[in-house]
C-alpha cells in the first residue's frame, strides 16, 4: 500500500478524485503554478497543509521528481461519526466506541484498532491533527482488524466528545490518577479516550469526560504503552458488558 503520493498532478488527481489525504506538504515559499490550484482544492477539502524545506520533501520523496509537494494518503478509507453510530443501532447494541487524543505511533493506533476489533467495540475516533492517520504500518500492525473497524477522522475531538454525550453516551477516559477502572461502570453507551504516548489526554478532553479511569499497578514501573493501557481498559469493558 502506497502511503504518500509525489508530485503536481498525481496530488492534484488525488484531491479532485475524493480520495483520502491525510495532510499535503509543500515547499515553503511563494506559491504560483500549478501548485496554486492544489493548495486552493486541498483547502477546500479541509486538507492539512504543511510548508516544508525542499531538503525534507528530497528525503520523502526518494529521488523521485517531487516538483515541490507530497501527499499523503490513507491506505483505508474514513468513516463519519454518524456511521459508527449507526452500526451500534443496526446490531442493536449499546455503542462502544474508542477515542484516540493524538496517538502519534502508528504501531500503536494499529494495535489499538486489532484489540478494538477482538473486543467487539463499534469504530475508533481520531483527530484530524496531531495524530497519525490509515497507513500502511497501521493497517499491517492492526492485524487486518483495519478492514472491519470503522474510523473515523474529526477537525476537533473535544466537540465530538459533546456530541457523542448528545447521542446518549458516557465518556470515559484512561489516565494514572484516576477512580480504579474496576470501581466504574463501563457498560451501557460508552466511549474511551486513550491519551497521546508521550502527555496523555490533553486538558480540554479531559474535563469533557464523565469518568478518569486509572489502571492498577503492582510493580516497580508506573506506566504502560497507550496501546496496552488501551487493550486493558476495552477488556475490562467488555468483562462488565458481558456480566
Amino acid at each position: 500500500m502506497n502511503d504518500k503520493i509525489i508530485g503536481r498532478n498525481p496530488v492534484l488527481e488525488a484531491i479532485r478524485s475524493g480520495r483520502s489525504v491525510d495532510k499535503i506538504l509543500v515547499k515553503k515559499g511563494k506559491y504560483e503554478g500549478s501548485i496554486v490550484p492544489i493548495i486552493k482544492k486541498a483547502k477546500d477539502a479541509g486538507i492539512i497543509i504543511q510548508e516544508v524545506e525542499r531538503a525534507k520533501l528530497d528525503q520523502i520523496a526518494e529521488g523521485e521528481n517531487h516538483q515541490g509537494v507530497i501527499a499523503y494518503v490513507s491506505a483505508y478509507d474514513y468513516v463519519s461519526v454518524k456511521d459508527i453510530l449507526d452500526k451500534a443501532r443496526e446490531k442493536n447494541e449499546p455503542p462502544f466506541i474508542i477515542i484516540c487524543d493524538k496517538i502519534t505511533d502508528p504501531h500503536n493506533l494499529g494495535a489499538i484498532l486489532r484489540t478494538a476489533n477482538c473486543v467487539g467495540a463499534h469504530g475508533v475516533i481520531i483527530p484530524k491533527r496531531n495524530s497519525v492517520g490509515l497507513n500502511s504500518v497501521v493497517a499491517k500492525t492492526s492485524a487486518g482488524a483495519v478492514e472491519y473497524t470503522p474510523v473515523a477522522k474529526v477537525t476537533n475531538i473535544a466537540n465530538t466528545i459533546d456530541s457523542l454525550k448528545d447521542e446518549g453516551l458516557w465518556i470515559a477516559a484512561a489516565d494514572m490518577d484516576g477512580q480504579e477502572m474496576y470501581d466504574i461502570d463501563l457498560k451501557g453507551s460508552l466511549g474511551l479516550v486513550i491519551g497521546s504516548e508521550g502527555e496523555g489526554i490533553s486538558r480540554l478532553v479531559r474535563e469533557k469526560c464523565d469518568f478518569i479511569a486509572s489502571i492498577p499497578m503492582a510493580g516497580e514501573i508506573n506506566s504502560l504503552n497507550a496501546s496496552v493501557a488501551a487493550g486493558v481498559l476495552m477488556y475490562e469493558a467488555l468483562r462488565q458488558r458481558r456480566k
